[in-house]
This record gives structure tokens, C-alpha cells and sequence, in this order.
């Protein structure tokens, strides 16, 4: 597939992390680069909560490397871990709230999934040098594009995270019990706007 859809825009992004999240699921993530197109569907987000959400980068305030999290709305928050991964967030809700969706999990045109937020990055080559990139922008290199249909969602705990909150989002039958084992999936139909 090397159609360019229609870009999600900022009205979809300044909305709370769970319901932007929710709605991800199913949405496709886009890099044009040397070789043209490269294009996941997202099967798996995470919502985070600004300060209020212990989890979350901004929960001791606004620092250097959170700054982006802090808005404005769909722009990306990009940052590296274990000196060798980078995780890509898409920033969610009013300027200055801080919240933001972890993109945790994709799969490719073939078919092929790409599991984790890490190697999510590495198929689309995102880095450092990504962060702050305005996702709804004409002109950037890296985008969000809705999803042909509403798709089956279901909910549980985040990956790590000891909160038993359901923010963690994928596509029906697509994550097995690894992860939030022994919580109870709550199931419903994600419009996609």
C-alpha cells in the first residue's frame, strides 16, 4: 500500500490521552522515507496522565527532557532509554497538561508485527531527532492516518506499570495474557475520526 490517506489533525490529538488512545488502535503510523513509504497499523497504546499519573515523565513537573509532553497537541515526544531505545509518544490534550499515547505495537502491510515500543522506532527509523515533530504538519516526514473501520478495542493495565488502571489499549485478539494477566478486558468499538 503506498496511498497517502488523510492525516489526523489537531482537534483529534487535544482531546484526553484514554480517549485519543482508544481511538489510535486500528489507525495507521507513516514514514516516508529514501525508499518511500513505510506504514504500521497500530495494534498497541498505552495513555499516560500528565502530573496526576505516577507513571508518567511529567508526574514530577515540566523538566528538559518531558518539555515536549507538554504540548501543544500532536506533536511527537520521542525519547531513549537504556542507552539504546527509542519510544515515540504522540502528545494528547490542552497545552500544558502534559498526557501523552505510547505507540507500543504495529504491524506492517505483509502482515508482519512489530511488538514493543522500541522496535516500533526501529522500523520507522524514528530517534531523537523526532521529537518534537508536529505530526499533523503537511510537511513532516512522519504522520498518523485513520483506519479504513472502527476496530474492536480492548483494555487492560499498562505494560509495568503496578496501576491496575485499563490504559493500555489494542485490537481485539491481538495481545495475549503476557501482559495484564488476570485483569478483566473491557471490550468495545473505537470510532476512528
Amino acid at each position: 500500500m503506498t496511498e497517502v490517506g488523510p492525516r489526523l489533525g489537531r482537534r483529534f490529538f487535544a482531546r484526553s490521552s484514554p480517549e485519543v488512545a482508544r481511538e489510535l488502535v486500528g489507525c495507521w503510523l507513516v514514514r516516508r522515507g529514501p525508499n518511500g513509504l513505510v506504514r504500521l497499523e497500530l495494534l498497541e497504546v498505552e495513555a499516560y496522565l500528565g502530573e496526576s499519573d505516577p507513571a508518567s515523565h511529567a508526574h514530577r513537573g515540566p523538566t528538559p527532557r518531558n518539555l515536549p509532553m507538554y504540548g501543544p497537541a500532536g506533536h511527537a515526544y520521542v525519547y531513549f532509554i537504556y542507552g539504546m531505545h527509542h519510544c515515540l509518544n504522540v502528545v494528547t490534550g490542552p497545552a500544558g497538561e502534559a498526557e501523552a499515547v505510547l505507540l507500543r505495537a504495529g504491524r506492517r502491510t505483509s502482515g508482519e508485527v512489530v511488538g514493543g515500543p522500541a522496535l516500533l522506532c526501529r522500523a520507522l527509523e524514528v530517534t531523537l531527532a523526532d521529537n518534537r515533530v508536529d505530526l499533523c504538519s503537511e510537511s513532516t516526514d512522519l504522520w498518523l492516518e485513520a483506519g479504513a473501520a472502527p476496530q474492536p478495542v480492548e483494555s487492560g493495565p499498562r505494560v509495568g506499570v503496578r496501576d491496575p488502571a485499563p490504559l493500555r489499549y489494542y485490537l481485539a485478539g491481538t495481545v495475549r495474557g503476557k501482559r495484564g494477566a488476570g485483569s478483566v478486558a473491557r471490550s468495545h468499538v473505537s470510532p476512528v475520526l
